[in-house]
């Protein structure tokens, strides 16, 4: 019992650790598009970069942060499939970069690497997570 409510509990932590990760780049591409792809040393030469950036980024992050809140509070488990899948496929379009393009710089490799951890970590707690049992009060 004791067991199960701590890992309910990493398991709101991670998600919600996963949700500011999506606020915070996605704030960052509404507010400045070029300081997200400064990050991988692109540089936006137009309006439409600017637009695209900002709907990606700003836009899906914002969109993926709002989800990831309402299963939070709604369905946890839920919650830790669809991360998941999100950090999965992250990880997997930088290993098809890889086998694609060649090897990633600085950047990408310290992000396949944080991926798949976060993807290992959803993948753990989806499988040992179970939620809490109803209490048995009607409403």
């Amino acid at each position: 019992m004791k067991q199960q409510k701590t890992i309910r509990l990493i398991a709101r932590i991670f998600m919600g650790l996963s949700a500011l990760s999506m606020l915070s780049v996605s704030l960052m591409a509404f507010s400045n598009p070029q300081a997200v792809m400064d990050l991988v040393h692109v540089h936006l030469g137009n309006t439409d970069a600017f637009s695209s950036i900002r709907g990606v980024y700003g836009g899906v992050g914002l969109t993926l942060f709002i989800s990831i809140v309402y299963m939070l509070v709604r369905d946890v488990r839920h919650g830790l499939m669809f991360l998941c899948m999100l950090w999965g496929f992250y990880a997997v379009s930088r290993i098809m970069t890889i086998f694609t393009e060649g090897s990633l710089g600085a950047f990408g490799t310290q992000w396949l690497t944080i991926e798949s951890i976060f993807f290992s970590i959803a993948l753990v707690l989806a499988i040992i997570y179970r939620p809490q049992p109803a209490t048995g009060k009607q409403p």
